[in-house]
Formats: C-alpha cells, structure tokens, sequence
C-alpha cells in the first residue's frame, strides 16, 4: 500500500525577530493609513458639498451694513410657537443705536456673552475646541459656545434646533456677517434683536420690560442682570427667582470691576444693588454652579 510522503515542515523564519515585528507594523500602519485616507476623502467631499451650498443657498450679509431687518428667523419661530399654542404672539421691540446703551450694559453683555468679541473673527476657535472635546466626553452636544456673531446669525436666519447641521450653517453666516459687517454693526444688530424676555427682543425693549427705564439709563447692577439672562432669558427673568441669576450677575459685576470699566465703589454698589433686586443669595446660589447653557 502507498503510503504518503511526509509533511513538510516549515523553515523557521530565520530572520531577526526586529524585522519580523517591523514588517508587521508595517502592514498594520499601511491599513490603517488607508481608512484613514477614505475617512479624510469623505470629510473632504462633505465639506466641499455643504461650502457649494453655503455659497448658493445661505444668506448674503452685506444689506445689513446699512438696514434694520423687520424680523428675525426667532421671531417668526416664536409667533408660530404661541399661534400652535392658541396664544396671540406678542413682540415688544424698539431699535435704539450703540449710543443710547449705557456704555456699562454694552460691557456687560460682551463680557458675559463673548469676552473675546474684538479678537477673533466671529468664531472663538479655543471655545469651540472645548465645546467639542466635552460633547464627544458626553456623547451629546452641550454648551453651546457661541460668540456674538454666531448669536446673531443664529437669531437672524437659523432656528433654535441643537443639530450640527444648524451649527455648520451658524459658522458660515457667522463668517459671512464678520466679513460685511464692523465689530460696532454687529454689536448693534445683536443688542436690537437677541431675546430678552417672553416676546422681548432688544436690549431697549429689555430693559423698559424688566426695570422700566430705557437702555440709557439702566444703574450698573441693571445691566448685569440682563446680561445674565442671556443664556436662557425666558427661564431667568428678575422675578423668577433664579439662584442661577443672581449668581451669574454678581460674577459679571466683580468681572467689570477685575477689567476696570467700573471703579471699586461702583462694584460694591452694584453688588447691593443686584441683592435688593433679586434678593440676597437666593437658595441653592452656593451650589456648585450649573453649566451654562443656551435656550436653542
């Protein structure tokens, strides 16, 4: 009977085990170098599509150089919500220039809502890094980490929606409007249409609803509270009474004290102020503090 021959058994590799593991890696680098490649020629093709669309379907900026808009994407959102509601959409409004703000309110709000405004070109790219970074943590977008001019093109144009897709778009008008527009007109659009209330936009209108004086004439303290309604100005009104708030406004009084646009005494009267206001230390205000986070 035949019998089979005998199996061959294999050289052993006889090189150094070095370039047996350097070959590996080798391979296992030229892989993943390829995934790599496909991912980055994605994001790159994405990217191309959604700059074709933001050039021919997102709003020009430039007519805002010298006019008013008659409403904002907000507004109209806001009237549809209370129209669903059964309710009649109210809209109190009143333009005013950068001149008649007290100068202290402009402050405020600059200081609360974007400290780096006159730096960067309508996006904070060291915001939006630490944005990304603690959504990723959280698998879930967080804060949103707006600037001003994100705010305002949000306002104008967008809805309150938390979708990256209405982020991608808020960054391209964001750039759009910085490009058109001086740091002083956009300061100005914004403090004529940002929320300030239920129906409330605009820093004069805000401060009438509020405190019933106009934006020229609102004390320190004043100004500190509607600078800190900012973030969530339905939730946080002068009589909700928000530890949030009253926390919020006390930090932006010492911080326009630290950067010197108000003097010491200023301070310490304003700090009173914003306790007689809101009350003293609402409970729950020496909490650890909540994150800030933005209606829409």
């Amino acid at each position: 009977m035949a019998t089979s021959p005998p199996a061959r058994r294999s050289k052993p590799d006889s090189r150094p085990p070095s370039q047996v593991t350097t070959r590996k890696t080798r391979t296992v680098r030229r892989r993943a170098g390829t995934r790599w490649g496909r991912w980055l020629m994605l994001a790159l093709v994405v990217g191309l599509g959604f700059g074709a669309y933001a050039y021919l379907a997102l709003p020009e900026a430039t007519w805002l150089a010298t006019q008013n808009p008659k409403t904002t994407a907000l507004i109209e959102q806001r009237a549809e919500e209370a129209r669903e509601e059964g309710k009649k959409a109210r809209r109190r409004q009143q333009w005013v220039p950068l001149s008649s703000i007290a100068k202290h309110a402009v402050d405020a709000v600059v200081i609360s809502e974007d400290a780096s405004f006159y730096l960067h070109d309508g996006v904070d790219t060291v915001e939006l890094a630490r944005a990304v970074e603690e959504s990723v943590r959280k698998h879930k977008l967080g804060r949103g980490a707006s600037t001003i001019t994100q705010q305002l093109a949000k306002n104008l144009w967008l809805s309150t929606d938390r979708s990256l897709w209405r982020k991608g778009k808020e960054l391209v008008l964001a750039r759009r409007l910085e490009d058109a527009l001086t740091k002083k007109r956009i300061l100005t659009l914004y403090l004529n249409v940002v929320e300030w209330g239920n129906g409330v936009y605009g820093i004069e209108a805000g401060a009438r609803e509020h405190f019933g004086v106009s934006a020229a004439q609102v004390s320190v303290a004043q100004a500190a509270i509607l600078a800190a309604m900012l973030p969530a100005p339905r939730k946080r009104s002068p009589s909700s009474g928000s530890p949030a708030l009253w926390r919020h406004a006390q930090r932006i009084v010492t911080q326009l004290e630290t950067v010197r646009r108000i003097t010491h005494a200023q301070a310490e009267e304003a700090h009173a102020e914003v306790d007689r206001l809101l009350g003293r230390a609402p409970a729950g205000a020496g909490d650890a503090e909540e994150p800030v986070e933005e209606e829409g």
